[in-house]
């Protein structure tokens, strides 16, 4: 198709996101961030020359929404990547059903959501890919953290679906499985573990790039990264 590469993420802000974002504009292509609140989105938008659009990914309207001001702004979508996720901690016997039900709308049915639109635009182009941030709690679940895990098993779920739907279509399809803490600047988690302890959120967008450049002949639908001390 004519005209450059371009590339959506979904859930933007500080960390993983930032870090495609700026990946996305150093591979030359068009990015646009979507997020609940833009106004943190300013210096990221600024260096990339990325558009913001304000969007809940857990709203239907929303989405339409996002999706309709991504079409006003050409035919191309060639990458979505969807980072929102939600949880209610604590016991089960004490955790409040509103607060659960929000986590899974944000987590799993924002992804569905996002996917559902971003999937008839490029059946229509002919090609694409879609990827999902996992976790830790995509394959396993943690005590206290049912949310969690129920929202992470179900985003695990629909990519593994749409993976065998979509990909005999030219649509690439995939989940990442980030197995362990994503450092930040001067983040003291991993001091006690030696170098590395944490993920580098740069080193996080070179395998979601890698995904994204990977040759149709041998696609993965799904791959877990975390850091060599992290036990699994």
């Amino acid at each position: 198709m004519a005209g450059r590469e371009r590339a959506l993420i979904v859930g933007a802000g500080a960390g993983l996101s930032a870090s495609l974002g700026r990946r996305a504009a150093q591979e030359g292509m068009d990015v646009v961030l979507a997020a609940r609140d833009t106004q943190k989105l300013t210096a990221l938008a600024g260096e990339t020359g990325a558009q913001a659009i304000a969007c809940d990914a857990s709203s239907a309207e929303d989405v339409d929404r996002l999706f309709a001001e991504i079409d006003r702004g050409g035919d191309r979508l060639d990458l979505v990547v969807y980072n929102p996720s939600g949880r209610a901690r604590g016991p089960v016997i004490e955790l409040d059903p509103a607060a659960v039900e929000q986590a899974i709308r944000v987590t799993a049915f924002g992804g569905f959501l996002v996917a559902q639109a971003a999937a008839r635009r490029m059946l229509k182009q002919g090609h694409g890919t879609i990827l999902f941030t996992g976790a830790s709690a995509s394959v396993k679940g943690y005590a206290r953290s049912s949310s969690f895990a129920m929202g992470k098993f179900a985003l695990r779920g629909l990519a593994q679906s749409l993976a065998r739907e979509l990909q005999p279509q030219n649509i690439h399809v995939g989940h990442i499985v980030i197995d362990g803490g994503i450092g930040r600047a001067g983040d003291p988690r991993g001091a006690n573990r030696g170098p590395d302890a944490l993920l580098d959120p740069d080193a996080i967008a070179d395998s979601y790039f890698y995904l994204y450049r990977q040759a149709r002949t041998a696609w993965s639908w799904e791959i877990e990264l975390r850091p060599w001390v992290e036990t699994f």
